[in-house]
């Protein structure tokens, strides 16, 4: 199996930032932030210092450990630089299939020969993407969950090519940031976990446009009935309705599911796209 030292984040978004803050607070490894947006880097490692204060606060961390775990993640504009030297990289970028394809093939060219190359995508399977990196038998998904810091679950998923050796390294890597590892043996659209709530949110959202009961009724229903922590329009909310609406098409486009409803379609072409545009199916001041 290979030796993991050096891990490489490509995407400073709100999760790979937060992948990369995990990493480094395990302190066993150095870890680079890759970006090549105006500010992304300045913007993650402000956020990062502010998750890190927080935790210092509440006791959960020291301060030694939060400065020790912040100073070792590097930031970095060049990938083609950072993928030589790393040992596992993790494509943390936004949730669309062009965007990741063109990482992997950036990664195909300059990553070490022996490096494990791994995609955080919630539902864009690991064969759609290893191709481009044309080493398959070193590729799989890691999909960790938001926010990174706070949720322990991360999905390992092997592809059809994705060697013993690799899944086992992905495997013991999550356990070593202080992460719950569980390994799909096979490829399934939406994992298991999305494609689990994919059938609870869409039959809220049926529920909903039949004017059946209200969103706050719903949510209410399933956090007092099933014991939910957050109803599932809130968890839609939270998690970005687009984001959503992005993997809903995706879905259909494979055959795997119906088309977004026309609910959803309406309020992200409006830009309500629930707590970080301020409104989604409720408004956030």
């Amino acid at each position: 199996m290979t030796e993991i030292k050096n891990v490489l984040v490509v995407g400073a978004g709100t999760m790979g930032s937060q992948i990369a803050l995990q990493t480094a607070l395990s302190g066993r490894y150095a870890v680079t932030l890759v970006d090549s947006a105006a500010g992304q880097l300045e913007r993650a490692r402000a956020q990062n210092g502010k998750l890190l204060a927080r935790s210092v606060e509440k006791g959960r961390v020291t301060r030694q450990v939060a400065d020790e775990a912040l100073a070792r993640i590097t930031d970095d504009d060049n990938l083609a630089a950072a993928a030589g030297v790393a040992d596992l990289v993790i494509e943390a970028v936004v949730e669309d299939f062009d965007a990741k394809k063109s990482v992997f093939t950036a990664l195909g060219e300059h990553a070490k020969k022996d490096a494990i190359l791994a995609s955080n995508s919630s539902t864009i399977a690991i064969s759609r993407l290893a191709e481009f990196a044309g080493r398959p038998e070193q590729c799989c998904n890691m999909h960790f969950f938001h926010p990174v810091t706070v949720m322990q679950l991360c999905e390992v998923v092997r592809g059809p090519r994705t060697s013993d050796a690799t899944a086992e390294t992905a495997m013991q890597f999550v356990r070593s940031i202080d992460r719950t590892p569980v390994l799909l043996k096979k490829e399934i659209w939406g994992f298991i976990v999305n494609r689990i709530l994919f059938a609870a949110s869409e039959e809220a959202l049926r529920i909903l446009e039949g004017g059946y009961a209200s969103a706050e009724d719903i949510d209410i229903a399933v956090q007092k009935g099933l014991n939910w922590p957050m109803g599932p329009f809130h968890l839609l909310d939270f998690s970005g309705l687009d984001i959503f609406y992005g993997a809903m098409k995706d879905r259909h486009r494979q055959g795997e599911g119906a088309d977004a409803p026309e609910l959803l379609k309406t309020l992200v072409e409006s830009g309500h796209l629930g707590r970080k545009s301020g409104k989604g199916f409720f408004d956030y001041p």
